[in-house]
């Protein structure tokens, strides 16, 4: 699978550390004003990390969309908190990203992970280790 963040700081190189086969792609936050398709998953599916703010969603509304023109289907929105709540707005426009993705997942707040320079080494708590497995599940399914 490819995980590359809607914008810097979304949980992107985490969450590759934490799903076995992940290729980290970074941020393609930058990238969304080139002509051409600079992300090409090449059939794998995609990973798209966020995080639970409104302006993170505002950049991964313009991820999709750019996504959608380079070719390029999201698998996964993986929505990773920051630590604090999701706001309203946020969680409103998340809602509307729901018809364009294969699937929506929360990851929650894991505050060991900011203490560890492997997360593969961190007991994941049963949510967190929830949200990995959902991101599996879509991921295979979406790649069948």
């Amino acid at each position: 699978m490819v995980v590359a963040g809607a914008h810097g700081g979304a949980g992107t190189s985490t969450l590759a550390a934490l799903l076995p086969a992940a290729w980290d792609m970074g941020s393609i936050g930058q990238l969304l004003d080139l002509d051409r398709a600079p992300l090409q998953a090449k059939g794998r599916p995609v990973v798209l990390a966020t995080r639970n703010t409104a302006v993170a969603a505002t950049h991964a509304t313009a991820a999709i969309s750019a996504l959608h023109a380079w070719g390029e289907r999201v698998a996964v929105l993986a929505i990773v908190s920051d630590g604090g709540p999701e706001s309203r707005d946020a969680t409103a426009r998340y809602g509307l990203l729901t018809a364009r993705v294969g699937g929506v997942v929360r990851v929650p707040h894991v505050r060991t992970l900011r203490l560890v320079e492997d997360p593969s080494t961190v007991a994941m708590p049963g949510k967190a280790h929830q949200a990995l497995g959902e991101i599996r599940r879509l991921v295979s399914e979406e790649h069948r």
